[in-house]
Formats: structure tokens, sequence, C-alpha cells
């Protein structure tokens, strides 16, 4: 690749000793010497500085009951240029946030990315979350704190990239509150974050219906009846709590959180759900829903359609 084309005129903003110096001709070649010299310190000094500026992770934002924070992760190993980042979100004792499904009650999170620098898409991802009951019903969500992962995609990659958030979401203890929070990172993709790691393993994997190993969604029916309802059975290992939650093909659907119930094959675990929450002018015939089972130990998540 051919170096920039360097002159004395172009040098002399920077550094007037230097261009005054090259003013006769038999200074001309230590002028030259000393313009590209100065010009590959500026280059790593900028370098030096934007290395600075990409931080392990943004300062805090929020409240004595909620915080928001972004936090930097790896670059894609497969060279794809996708870089790992996340937003993560420290809670209060006895304070809880929602899922992208909240279930009976309570906020999803919504995230803005449009003031980023060079990035083209974001991808939120969504850790396997629990079940609570509280007086709004069954709602889903995290305690404590969640790292949610981040795939950012660079419009240029190769270049620098500095993620911006605009966060709205709802914090609850027994009453809940609306919360916002804004966070700002530049990227490197050099990060090791042992957390972030963890969050995304904990992602439910995609599995087709009867498959993932030692927790898998065996079969799915509907009962008729005056109050129709979807009949799960899990397989899981025999110790292991799960829990199962359902979601609609769209967001103005509400299906209710699935109940274990009796009268599971044996083996097996049964958990049910009335079609309530379809949206009017909607119809559960032939709808595809998404069945996402949870243990301590694994996560998976099944897209099915009704019959």
């Amino acid at each position: 690749m051919m170096s920039p084309q360097i002159t004395p005129i172009s040098m002399a903003p920077h550094a007037p000793a230097a261009y005054i110096s090259c003013m006769t001709r038999r200074h001309m070649s230590a002028c030259a010497a000393a313009a590209v010299a100065l010009a590959c310190s500026l280059v790593i000094a900028g370098a030096i500085f934007y290395l600075a500026g990409a931080a392990e992770s943004s300062a805090w934002d929020g409240g004595p009951h909620a915080k928001v924070r972004l936090v930097a992760g790896t670059a894609d190993k497969a060279g794809t240029g996708m870089m790992h980042a996340g937003i993560e979100i420290q809670l209060g004792p006895g304070w809880k946030t929602y899922w992208r499904y909240p279930g009976d009650s309570g906020v999803p999170p919504r995230f803005r990315f449009d003031r980023s620098d060079n990035v083209e898409t974001v991808a939120v991802l969504w850790p396997a979350p629990h079940g609570f009951s509280d007086d709004g019903g069954r709602s889903i969500g995290y305690k404590d704190g969640v790292v949610l992962p981040l795939l950012v995609m660079p419009r240029e990659p190769g270049k620098p990239v500095v993620l911006r958030l605009d966060l709205d979401y709802a914090v609850c203890e027994r009453l809940c509150v609306p919360a916002e929070a804004k966070a700002e990172l530049a990227l490197m993709g050099g990060v090791e974050n042992a957390a972030l790691a963890a969050s995304e393993a904990r992602v439910p994997k995609p599995v087709a219906l009867g498959e993932g190993g030692a927790l898998a969604i065996k079969a799915i029916h509907r009962e008729a009846g005056p109050r129709p309802r979807i009949v799960v059975d899990v397989a899981a290992p025999v110790a292991a709590v799960v829990e199962l939650f359902a979601e609609g093909p769209a967001a103005d659907w509400a299906l209710p959180v699935p109940e274990p119930i009796a009268g599971a094959p044996s083996g097996l675990r049964r958990f049910a759900f009335e079609l309530d929450g379809v949206p009017p002018g909607a119809s559960a015939q032939g709808a595809v829903i998404k069945l996402t089972a949870v243990t301590p130990e694994a996560a998976i998540e099944v897209q099915t359609r009704l019959d």
C-alpha cells in the first residue's frame, strides 16, 4: 500500500519549526524524514487515544433500585466482523425486571441504538429467564441482575465502533417503576468477559420438537372443551426443576404462563395453559408459537404450529 503523500506545507500547521527549516534546498531531505516521523507519531497517538477510550465497560446509569451499563466482549472468531457486547442490568435486593415476554404483568425492555457510530445492526439475545408469582399473576424475568448479550455488526468492519444505548425498562418490587438509561462504549472486540460469556451460554438453544438431549420438548397437543388448553410434555433430568414459557406469534398475543399438571407419561413432565390472550380477530388454529424450557443447567426453545 502506498504511503500517504506528505508535503512541507501540509505539515506546516502542525509543526511550524519543521516547515521553516525546509525553506532551503539543502534541508529538504532532513525535513522530509522529520515530517514522516511526525506523521507516524500522530497516527500512533490517535490509535492510543482510541484504545484508551475503548474500556471494558461504560459508566453505570441508574438509581438505587437498578442501574445499567454496556460491557465489551470479543470479536467473532469466524472473521465476520461481528462484535460481542452486553447490557448489564444490576438490581437492588428484592427487585426484578422483565424478559422479552413479561407474562401476565410487566413491561418488556425497549432498546434503541440509532445514536451509535459505525453500527449496522444490533441483535439482543435473552438468557434463560425465571417465572415469578405476584399480585398480577405469573410474570417472567430476572432477579438480582442480568447481562443481555448483544451481537453488533459494524457498518464498516475494521473501523472504530461506538455503541450508544437508549433503554426503557421497568423494575418491580411490590410496585413497578418505569426506568430509563443511557450508555456509551467504544468497542474493540478484544475483551474476555466471563459474565458475558456465561450469559451467552444461558441463551436457549433452538431445537426441533422432540429433540434437545436431556432437556427436550417431546410433544404438544390441544385439548378441546369449553376452555381449550395446550398440553406440553417435557423430558428433563429427574431431579431438575423445570420451567416452561409460551409466546404467541406476535407481540399482541398474551398467552398464560404454562403450569405443571399431573398425568404425564413415565419419565416426562406435563404442563398446560389455556388458550387465553389470543388477540381479537386472530385464530389459534395454525398459529406458530414458541415454547422455552428452562432448567438450572440448560435451556431450549421450540417453534411449533398449533393443530
